[in-house]
């Protein structure tokens, strides 16, 4: 897409003054702060009533830039040259003499840092002297926001300002990865887990659902629409909207389709979209029909999982 260095240059004054922007990226819209700044983070957290122990990612341009932060060994190099820039976070261990607000990390010495794609948020990081804080651009426990619309939709006002991407291509949150000692998932996300595998060569272990919470993205209630939702389901009730993974025969006003024929990508694409026009729809609850639990398919059935627990 072009890039408007006007706009760009908008955000980059408001993130030197420590104000909130929202960025687009290919997974979600994130809600970003200077990473270094106290102050910055703080608004982070009370925009978006975010927990003060749910930890944020930070977003680099680049590992060169990422030196000064964290330390590095093989697994992580592997993985950030086969999917850096993309859809992957990383658990680091944060280096003693780091910048890095405590805020961010609640006080831990680990990180989670990613590398986004979207190049408007690219071009953004390139002008800056500072990471990004950067949790998705939603309040807290919600649906997160794949366009800016539906940044406005949450925030209105409260937001400084938007900087206009489109609509995220991939529109599901990174996969986490702790890399720092045996390497395992920590939240599914938008890169598959058997890529992960092919590149490490070894079988990864998933810790999803930790008795602990450790990075971003672990809380069991999550991504919720404010509905009930109930998975696998063959009989729908008449006040409910029905959410099929593909296009069916019936075509009635309360059911929606993630993908014109079972495609995982669409819908993931589609999945937060969909939720938020349900939402807006007045609907008591979402029936949703068995999701193939493989690829995407197993992050869109970890979504709406934790969104059922609303």
């Amino acid at each position: 897409m072009k890039i408007n260095l006007a706009n760009i240059k908008k955000a980059q004054k408001l993130l030197d003054k420590s104000e909130c922007v929202a960025i687009p990226t290919e997974t979600v819209y994130g809600l970003a702060a200077n990473a270094y700044s106290d102050i910055a983070c703080k608004k982070i957290y009370k925009i978006k009533k975010r927990p003060k122990n749910n930890p944020l990612i930070v977003h680099y341009l680049n590992n060169q830039v990422l030196k000064k932060d964290c330390s590095f060994n093989n697994d992580f190099i592997k993985l950030y040259k086969k999917f850096c820039p993309g859809p992957i976070t990383f658990i680091l261990d944060l280096k003693k003499n780091s910048n890095i607000s405590k805020i961010v990390t609640n006080k831990r010495n680990t990180l989670a840092v990613r590398f986004p794609k979207h190049p408007v948020t690219r071009n953004l990081l390139k002008n800056l002297n500072f990471p990004l804080a950067a949790p998705s651009a939603n309040l807290s426990s919600k649906v997160s926001a794949v366009s800016s619309a539906d940044v406005k939709d949450d925030f209105g006002k409260k937001v400084k300002y938007v900087l206009e991407g489109g609509k995220s291509s991939i529109g599901l949150e990174s996969t986490i990865i702790d890399v720092r000692k045996k390497p395992k998932i920590l939240r599914l996300g938008g890169l598959e887990i058997s890529a992960i595998e092919k590149a490490l060569n070894k079988k990864i272990f998933i810790n999803n659902n930790p008795s602990k919470i450790s990075s971003p993205g672990q809380f069991k209630v999550h991504y919720s629409p404010g509905l009930p939702i109930r998975l696998n389901v063959k009989n729908i009730n008449k006040k409910e909207a029905y959410l099929s993974i593909r296009k069916i025969k019936q075509n009635k006003p309360n059911f929606y389709f993630l993908s014109k024929n079972g495609n995982l990508k669409e819908a993931a694409k589609n999945l937060y979209s969909i939720l938020r026009i349900i939402k807006k729809s007045k609907y008591k609850s979402i029936a949703v029909s068995k999701i193939p639990n493989k690829g995407l398919g197993k992050t869109i059935n970890d979504r709406l999982k934790r969104a059922s627990k609303f």
